[in-house]
C-alpha cells in the first residue's frame, strides 16, 4: 500500500471517527449493542492510531450510562438479553485507566447475568429471554470477548473454557454445508416456525450473522491465553471461516445480504458484514492466526477488496463554512428472527430489511477495519 493510499485511509477514518461521536452526542445514548460497538472501535482506534484523542468524548458517552454508584442506565437483568452485554467491553479499559469503582461494579452485574443466563440443553447461552432454546451467531460477539477478557481480569478460567465450548457447539450444529459459512440462529428444540425441523437451524446464511461471528473468535482470541486446551481449535475455526469468506466474496470486494443465493433477485453487497469480514480479515493476519503466507496473502488481499468496495458507499456532506460531514450508506438496518411482527427468515424478508446510512453497525467495524488496514501500510 502505498503512502498515498495511507494518508487517504488515515484522513477517511478520523472523519470516520468525527461523524460518530457527532452522532453519538447529538442524541440521546443509549445503553444497547449499536453503542457497544461504536466504543470497541473508538477504543480500538484511540489506544492504537490516535495517542489517546478519543478517550475522553468516549469516557463521557459512558459516563452517561453507568452511573457514580455502578448503576447502569437503560440496562435490565431481568431481560437476559446478550446484546446488552456488549457496551460492557469498553468498560474494562476505562476501569484499568481510571480505577474507578463503578466501572468495576457495572463489569461485575454484566457478568451477574451470565452467570445466570438460561442456556439450552446442550449448554449454549439463550440469545434473550424472549428466545428460548435459541442461539444467534450475533450473540457470540455479545458475550464472547467480554466473558473471556472478565475470566482473565477476575481470575475465572473456566469462564474461558465456557466460551471456548459455545463456539465449538455452534461449529458443529450450525455449519451451512454447502459453503462453509454459518446460518443465523438455531432453535435447539426446533419448535419455531423459521426453524428447520431436523436441524433446527434457520433457513439462510445471513451475511451480517457470519461478521459478527468471524468478530467474535478474532476478538475472544485476545483473552484465550497460548497455552489454553481449546485455542487451537478455536483459530482453526476461525481459519476455516475465513477461507469460506474468501470464496464467498462478490467481484465488487463486498459479500452479499444473503450469502447462500448468491443468484438471488435483489440480493445486494451490504457494507455492514463487509465491514466485518475485512476487520477479521486484517487482524487476523496481524495477529499471525493464518496458517501460511500463502493463506495470509489471499486473507490481505480480499480484505483490501473489501475496503475499496465499501468506499465506493461513502457520501461527503460540505455544508458552505463547516467541516465536510462522512456518510456511509448501504447498511442493513436490522435482521433477526420471530418476534413481533414476526421474522420468517426467508430470503425475502432479508432483503426488505431497510438499508440506511451511518448505523454504528456499520460505522463502528468500518472503522476498525480501516485502523488494521494502516497497520499493513506502514510494515
Amino acid at each position: 500500500m502505498n503512502s498515498y493510499r495511507t494518508a487517504v485511509y488515515l484522513q477517511v477514518l478520523a472523519s470516520a471517527a468525527a461523524a460518530a461521536l457527532a452522532d453519538c452526542t447529538s442524541r440521546p445514548i443509549k445503553w444497547n449493542y449499536e453503542t457497544g460497538v461504536l466504543l470497541s472501535a473508538l477504543g480500538e482506534l484511540s489506544r492504537r492510531r490516535f495517542a489517546g484523542l478519543f478517550d475522553a468524548p468516549m469516557q463521557s458517552c459512558v459516563d452517561e450510562l453507568v452511573l457514580e454508584d455502578g448503576t447502569i442506565r437503560g440496562y435490565s437483568v431481568d431481560e437476559f438479553n446478550l446484546d446488552q452485554i456488549n457496551p460492557g467491553k469498553e468498560l474494562f479499559s476505562l476501569w484499568k485507566a481510571t480505577g474507578r469503582k463503578a466501572y468495576e461494579k457495572a463489569i461485575r452485574t454484566l457478568a451477574g447475568q451470565l452467570a445466570h443466563q438460561p442456556r439450552t440443553a446442550s449448554g449454549s447461552y439463550w440469545h434473550k429471554k424472549i428466545y428460548p432454546d435459541q442461539v444467534w451467531l450475533d450473540g457470540l460477539y455479545m458475550f464472547g470477548p467480554f466473558q473471556a477478557r472478565y475470566g482473565i481480569e477476575f481470575g475465572q478460567p473456566e469462564l474461558i473454557d465456557d466460551v471456548c465450548r459455545q463456539f465449538l457447539a455452534v461449529q458443529v450444529s450450525m455449519k451451512h454445508a454447502a459453503s462453509g459459512l454459518y446460518y443465523h440462529a438455531k432453535d435447539e428444540k426446533g419448535v419455531s416456525k423459521w426453524a428447520d425441523p431436523q436441524t433446527g437451524c434457520s433457513p439462510h446464511v445471513w451475511a451480517r450473522g457470519v461478521g459478527w461471528l468471524s468478530m467474535a473468535l478474532v476478538d475472544t482470541l485476545d483473552w484465550i491465553p497460548p497455552e489454553h486446551g481449546q485455542r487451537a481449535q478455536i483459530m482453526g475455526m476461525l481459519a476455516e471461516l475465513l477461507d469460506a469468506v474468501v470464496r464467498a466474496q462478490q467481484e465488487s470486494g463486498l459479500w452479499l445480504q444473503v450469502a447462500d443465493v448468491p443468484s438471488g433477485s435483489g440480493n445486494y453487497g451490504e457494507t455492514s458484514a463487509s465491514a466485518m469480514f475485512a476487520y477479521a480479515l486484517y487482524k487476523s493476519v496481524r495477529a499471525g492466526y493464518s496458517r501460511n503466507e500463502t493463506q495470509a496473502g489471499q486473507w490481505l488481499r480480499a480484505a483490501s477488496s473489501a475496503l475499496e468496495g465499501i468506499l465506493t458507499f461513502i457520501r461527503w456532506e460540505c455544508p458552505e463554512g463547516a467541516i465536510p460531514r462522512l456518510h456511509l450508506g448501504g447498511i442493513c438496518k436490522v435482521a433477526g428472527l420471530g418476534g413481533n411482527p414476526y421474522r420468517d427468515g426467508s430470503f425475502e424478508y432479508y432483503i426488505h430489511e431497510p438499508v440506511v446510512s451511518d448505523d454504528f453497525k456499520g460505522t463502528g467495524p468500518f472503522m476498525l477495519a480501516l485502523n488494521e488496514a494502516i497497520h499493513f501500510s506502514r510494515r
